[in-house]
C-alpha cells in the first residue's frame, strides 16, 4: 500500500529540483528534492508513495528535473488542487501522473491510501475520494512511461 506525503499550496520547482544542484545528474537532483520544506521526503519516500498537495504545485521556472527529481524516487503521481501549467506538462511527459483533486483537504501526511488511475479514484483509509478524470489521450501516454516512449511506439508501429 501506498502512503501519502502532504504538502500545502505553492510547492514551486526550485523546492522540487533545487537550483544549486542542477547541474548534477538527477540522483543528486533528486537527492535534495523537497528538502527546504521536508528534509527527509528524499530518504523517506519509496517506490509507489503519493504527493499530495495544494494549489499551484509546480510554479516557477520551467526545469522539467522538477518532475523527473519526483519519478525518479519512486512516487506513483502528484495530486494537487492546480497545478503550474509547465509542471503538468512535463510530469505527463515524463510518464508521471498529474491529477488534480478539488476534495482533497483532508486527505493527511502519512495515511494509507490506493490510486486507480483507470477510474481516477483515491481511496484512503476505505473513503473513495474522486480525482478529476485523466484524458484518455494523456493515459495512453502515461500508460506507455511518457511523451518519447509513446512516439517510439507509434512510430514502430507505423513501420511495421
Amino acid at each position: 500500500m501506498a502512503r501519502i506525503f502532504r504538502f500545502g499550496d505553492n510547492v514551486d520547482t526550485d523546492q522540487l529540483a533545487p537550483g544549486q544542484y542542477m547541474r548534477a545528474g538527477i540522483e543528486t537532483i533528486a537527492a535534495h528534492c523537497l528538502e527546504s520544506v521536508r528534509p527527509d521526503f528524499a530518504s523517506s519516500v519509496r517506490q509507489g508513495d503519493i504527493v499530495v498537495a495544494g494549489r499551484n504545485f509546480g510554479a516557477g521556472s520551467s526545469r522539467e528535473q522538477a518532475a523527473e527529481a519526483l519519478k525518479h524516487l519512486g512516487v506513483a503521481a502528484v495530486i494537487a488542487e492546480s497545478f503550474a501549467g509547465i509542471f503538468y506538462r512535463n510530469a505527463i511527459n515524463l510518464g508521471l501522473p498529474a491529477i488534480v483533486g478539488s476534495k482533497i483537504e483532508a486527505v493527511e501526511d502519512g495515511a494509507e491510501c490506493e490510486l486507480d488511475l483507470e477510474t481516477s479514484a483515491l481511496t484512503v483509509e476505505d473513503e473513495e475520494i474522486a480525482l478529476e478524470p485523466i484524458p484518455d489521450n494523456l493515459k495512453v501516454l502515461l500508460k506507455d512511461g511518457g511523451l518519447v516512449p509513446h512516439l517510439k511506439k507509434r512510430f514502430a508501429e507505423a513501420q511495421s
